[in-house]
């Protein structure tokens, strides 16, 4: 009845285990995603580092100790990743979820894996080899704020870091550049068969879509997104509506809807035509794809031994 609806992690499963961490990676894998999403920074000594914010958060992540006696830039938290070095950052502990409010929708659900790390990029290539996973996509988020370069990477060399990663892992065939800033979709054109134009209505702006001023397009995001040399469309899922899903076939452009947490959401984003559902429960999501008899992906499970932490 459906047409195939891939079911993507968001940073691994953010509702069941911790963020951009290599556990809460593997956790996903074992669950069966047909993308695994994950975030990706660079250091003051242009190491990648998974993390969802340009500086340190204090949701997320809790300092530990200095890395050097007398650090002057520690305490890290609060710090603009940028500034600070991998061996400052491997002292955060990122594997308990600290809310400052109850209202904190994950504080319930996300199981706590105290004395976990930040991983690199390429630990994470690692994990995902040692899973032999090589039917699973990586969804690899450039973090970017072209609107705060005081706290972004300069945004060609980023992205020809990790190009060169994902090439020196062998997945650059096998994964898809993912960021709202367009800029670095222009800059991997050419060298990655996926890119994933995020979009929401914060970044709806010349200065995040490349220069494209969607006024001049008649509003019509696909078309800017296609300018860009996007293969595929991500919006906030409070953005689909029928007409954005009709000017996005007609460019040829599959919608992945971001971040859907409730089924009866999803089910209407299907119903909708989406190609694909990002969410921080995969567990959820796999129930629901259940009981509508589509294809589920299969879970993976670890062929080798690696370090989770």
């Amino acid at each position: 009845m459906y047409g195939h609806v891939e079911l993507h992690g968001h940073r691994g499963a953010r509702g069941l285990r911790p963020e951009n961490t290599l556990p809460g990676l593997a956790f996903a894998l074992e669950l069966g995603v047909d993308a695994l999403e994950f975030d990706v920074t660079l250091t003051a000594d242009r190491q990648l580092i998974l993390s969802h914010d340009l500086t340190v958060s204090a949701l997320t992540s809790a300092d530990t100790a200095a890395a050097t006696p007398g650090d002057e830039m520690f305490p890290y938290v609060g710090k603009a990743i940028k500034n600070l070095t991998q061996y400052q950052i491997r002292t955060l502990d990122a594997g308990v979820r600290r809310p400052k409010k109850a209202t904190d929708p994950f504080a319930a659900t996300q199981v706590a894996l105290p004395d976990t790390r930040m991983p690199t990029l390429g630990a994470v290539l690692g994990l995902v080899g040692a899973y032999g996973a090589d039917k699973v996509r990586l969804h690899v988020e450039l973090k970017s704020d072209p609107t705060r370069p005081d706290l972004s990477p300069d945004h060609r060399l980023f992205t020809e870091l990790v190009l060169a990663e994902l090439e020196r892992h062998g997945r650059l065939a096998s994964s898809a550049i993912l960021s709202f800033d367009w800029r670095v979709l222009e800059c991997a054109r050419d060298a990655v068969p996926h890119r994933f134009a995020l979009i929401e209505a914060d970044t709806v702006d010349p200065a995040w879509l490349a220069g494209s001023d969607i006024r001049d397009l008649e509003s019509d995001i696909p078309a800017a997104a296609e300018a860009v040399g996007a293969t595929a469309l991500s919006p906030d899922h409070v953005m689909i509506n029928p007409l954005l899903m009709t000017n996005a076939a007609l460019r040829g452009l599959p919608v992945v809807a971001w971040t859907v947490n409730e089924p009866e959401r999803a089910a209407t984003l299907i119903e909708l035509g989406v190609g694909g559902i990002v969410t921080d429960y995969p567990d959820r999501m796999r129930d629901l794809w259940s009981s509508r008899g589509m294809p589920l992906p299969a879970p993976v499970r670890a062929v080798r031994h690696a370090a989770l932490t």
